[in-house]
């Protein structure tokens, strides 16, 4: 019938569309045979990774200039931890040609760090200096805070009044060449000079300060901030470590917070968390917008910050009733400033003018390898005013060309250019295992795949088991578990164990609580541990297994 006709033909006429958008046989050998090879594919996927990791590069660099284009309070408004807390300093021990970095070295390695000997949460100290005498002592001050006087003020005037005599009287030294450089930048920006007393709090006014998280100089900013605020921060220059351009950002970093908060004790608190935890703090508060009443919101390690401040600004206003003697700490008492326009090596100036090393490096702390990178562009030298005669006398031709073949070869400087800025010259020689990728070692490592290649000059992304990688910069604890599937480190407190993934475990013992564990680990608060381990209490027990985050 015409109908059954009209079926079969509908059915032939699909079925023609159907094998019309099948591809021939020979459209299917020619693809076969012309398919790309695995090399040509892991070129593409080289090239896509370079890209890819140069976008992130551009994205970071855009990042930072658009903060500081528009406007450096969004840098206060992030929710990082920006500043590390009075319980983080550690100092460096890369400096035993100077005097002065000889007198830190002894100051705050080989004796026990006083600040941290102690639960400030839970000690009570007590004094032959009535309670009354104190309170009267803390309104005399006529502070541009408010200066309360309760258990938590008590126990940090006294800590750094009484149990801290020989640590203040070497701060009080210094004290003497530091406080007017930072008075000079407050009034530039208009803040209260009683900001200054922070830099003690942060770094007992140790220029060359680092903290296990990183922070450094003697304002403790961390790379990130740094960047945000302007400081210079490359494999030759570390400008958190030049006083003077670090109190510049520090003051700017204060108006700024000031501006949100108008409160000097909240601007104060969010320099050692961020200001996004004090603006957590003050929702959870319900609105209230003075320290005290933000104080059981704030993480447990900035509830301790505005006290530490009142107590060092205590200390140090009444230091002579306390029977603390400021020292003499050797600094120099004028110096001179010089521009320097090519590449200059602190040993010809040493050796050439008889500028003493130790001058010139504590002087010029933000030069991380003793060069002056003038080929970049325009620096400033400090010299002793003492030596100022001599230098200008010198044959600036002459200065730049002594041994500067053997002091800045290419291979030196191409040495230093391979270092990821504001690490200094740590290098771990990471081994290959098999599966290993780079960008998986990068992520391990916190670097990039592109730095990974730079360093080890490596043509493309391809890596084979037994290979030697050498990484700059990357943290300790990753680097340890690297060398093995797994480490145990034993402690008074409990043991930690570190897994082949860089997960790190600490099992309770009896005694233990938080924030104790916490102190054990710079940069991880008893907070962060909580979170970790999904804990809604601060109870723990003997034989738990807690994981330690990376911070």
């Amino acid at each position: 019938t015409s109908e059954k006709k009209m079926k079969k033909y509908l059915i032939l006429l699909n079925l023609g569309l159907l094998l019309s958008c099948l591809p021939s046989q020979a459209q299917l050998l020619s693809e076969f045979y012309n398919r790309p090879s695995r090399k040509s594919l892991q070129a593409k996927i080289d090239s896509l990774t370079s890209q890819l990791d140069s976008m992130r590069h551009r994205l970071d660099s855009l990042e930072v200039e658009n903060f500081v284009k528009d406007s450096t309070l969004n840098a206060v408004l992030e929710e990082n931890d920006t500043f590390v807390a009075i319980n983080e300093l550690e100092y460096t021990p890369e400096v035993s040609d100077s005097l002065l970095h000889l007198w830190y070295q002894n100051s705050f390695v080989d004796e026990e760090d006083v600040v941290n000997e102690y639960d400030m949460d839970s000690v009570l100290f007590t004094s032959n200096v009535s309670d009354e005498e104190m309170m009267r002592r803390l309104e005399a001050m006529n502070s541009f805070i408010t200066l309360p006087f309760n258990s938590n003020v008590k126990n940090y005037c006294i800590l750094y009044s009484e149990k801290m005599k020989d640590r203040m009287g070497r701060v009080m030294g210094l004290s003497n060449y530091y406080f007017p450089i930072f008075e000079e930048a407050f009034d530039k920006y208009g803040i209260p000079h009683e900001l200054k007393y922070m830099a003690v709090v942060e770094s007992m006014l140790n220029p060359v300060a680092t903290s296990r998280a990183g922070a450094k100089g003697i304002w403790q900013f961390m790379y990130r901030t740094g960047k945000i605020y302007g400081l210079e921060i490359d494999s030759y220059v570390d400008e958190r470590m030049d006083t003077e351009k670090a109190v510049d950002a520090a003051a700017r970093y204060l108006r700024d917070s000031y501006q949100i908060f108008g409160d000097w004790a909240l601007a104060i608190s969010s320099y050692n968390c961020g200001a996004g935890n004090v603006q957590k703090a003050i929702r959870r508060s319900g609105g209230k917008r003075d320290f005290w009443s933000i104080y059981p919101y704030l993480p447990r390690e900035t509830r301790g910050y505005v006290p530490a401040f009142v107590g060092a600004m205590y200390a140090m206003t009444y230091y002579k009733e306390y029977g603390i003697v400021p020292k003499n700490v050797g600094m120099p008492a004028q110096i001179d400033t010089f521009h320097v326009n090519k590449n200059l090596h602190f040993k010809q100036v040493n050796e050439l003018v008889g500028v003493p090393m130790e001058d010139l490096k504590n002087l010029n702390t933000q030069y991380v390898h003793d060069i002056i990178p003038g080929d970049k562009h325009e620096y400033v030298l400090r010299l002793p005013y003492s030596w100022t005669g001599k230098f200008v006398e010198t044959n600036k031709d002459s200065l730049y060309a002594y041994k500067a073949d053997s002091l800045m070869s290419q291979k030196i400087l191409k040495d230093v250019e391979r270092r990821p800025a504001g690490t200094g010259s740590d290098r771990i020689a990471y081994r290959v295992k098999s599966g290993d990728y780079l960008g998986r070692i990068a992520s391990r490592y916190g670097v990039t795949v592109s730095q990974l290649r730079r360093w080890n000059g490596l043509s493309s992304t391809n890596i084979r088991a037994g290979q030697i990688l050498y990484i700059y910069g990357s943290s300790p604890s990753v680097a340890a578990s690297s060398s093995s599937s797994s480490s145990s480190t034993k402690s008074s407190a409990g043991t930690t164990t570190t897994a082949s993934d860089g997960t790190r475990y600490y099992t309770v013992k009896s005694g233990d609580s938080l924030y104790l564990i916490a102190k054990r680990y710079p940069g991880v608060s008893a907070d962060n541990i909580k979170e970790a381990n999904g804990l809604k209490s601060d109870k723990i027990r003997p034989g738990q297994k807690l994981i330690i985050p990376s911070r």
